[in-house]
């Protein structure tokens, strides 16, 4: 098989072939659970191989890679909560080092995300501390959680200030603002002895009378969710992010002297990344003449470069002109 991100002698629009990425499936990287007639549902997520798959595609400092691997672990556990098809995303905007971090998720369980930090704002922020949090690096901004669903459906998308030192607490913030939910969040990531590894443990206080035990009123539904928080907060980074350390029994360690645990049905997770030449082709053709002669080089070549992967698609710019229609 030809490398697709190389010209060929097949015209770019047909070119669909998957690039030279990890081909990484985690069969239980999401594992529901619920506590039986008390009002408390959750996710843990553990990427296991594929954090480190996905956060080494780009050469970043460790607070920057950190960063990413907790917003890929988040998305695929608030994605893992939604009945959709398409995508879920997470996205940050701010002015500091990173102004932009992203991070979306298929109803599939396709995961990918990218950081792009400034070198000159990171180098400052990594003078003022050695390891800053996400709330140092994207500073003043926005959050934004979105699902999209394709042209054809509404897209929904929620959106706060960043508020919170860390990315548990701007996402905590966004739920009590925006949604009124309830919300326990971890997350965890760091590089262990066999590599980057990521992490997102995600709880959250069922609304209305569904699952709930009838005899429980609001006082005991209350005391079953600070009780669920108490236990939850005894989760150690070490144990999150543990490969020969099952989910299911990391979860009856926080809950199986309460009784009740439920584990419901995985969710894999792999490696998503969605570019293809064809893709990216059709990117080109949307451009100017002028501003595809400023892109080429002095060979006539155009490189663009996926942010997710971090692969370098070469285009002739004479084809792409042709593809175009341009004389």
């Amino acid at each position: 098989m030809s490398d697709p991100t190389q010209p060929s002698g097949t015209p770019d629009f047909l070119q669909h072939d998957r690039p030279p990425v990890p081909d990484i499936v985690v069969p239980r990287g999401v594992q529901p659970f619920h506590l039986h007639h008390q009002p408390v549902r959750g996710r843990l997520v553990r990427l296991g191989p594929l954090a480190d798959a996905l956060l080494t595609r780009h050469d970043s400092h460790p607070a920057v890679t950190r960063m990413m691997g907790e917003a890929l672990a988040l998305t695929a556990g608030l994605a893992a909560a939604l009945k959709f098809e398409g995508s879920f995303s997470l996205q940050a905007k701010g002015d500091g080092a990173v102004p932009m971090l992203l991070a979306d998720c298929t109803e599939s369980g396709q995961l990918r995300g990218y950081a792009r930090p400034e070198p000159g704002k990171l180098e400052a922020a990594l003078a003022v501390e050695a390891a800053p949090e996400a709330g140092a690096l994207l500073g003043k901004g926005y959050l934004a959680f979105t699902c999209d669903q394709g042209p054809e459906m509404d897209r929904y998308q929620g959106i706060v200030g960043i508020e919170g030192a860390t990315l548990t607490e701007m996402t905590e913030h966004y739920f009590r603002t925006s949604e009124q939910l309830r919300t326990y969040v971890r997350l965890a990531c760091d590089h262990t002895a066999t590599g980057w590894r990521a992490s997102a443990f995600i709880m959250e206080r069922v609304a209305g009378e569904g699952g709930i035990d009838p005899d429980l009123d609001t006082e005991a539904q209350d005391e079953a969710w600070r009780t669920a928080v108490a236990l939850a907060t005894t989760l150690k980074p070490e144990e999150m992010l543990d490969d020969a350390l099952p989910s299911a029994q990391l979860l009856h360690r926080l809950f199986g002297l309460e009784g009740g645990l439920e584990l419901d049905r995985p969710r894999a997770l792999s490696y998503g990344c969605r570019c293809s030449r064809a893709r990216l082709a059709g990117v080109l053709q949307g451009f100017p003449a002028e501003d595809l002669d400023h892109m080429a080089d002095e060979g006539g070549a155009i490189t663009m470069t996926c942010e997710f992967c971090n692969l370098a698609f070469r285009f002739d710019r004479a084809d792409v002109q042709a593809a175009a229609g341009r004389a």
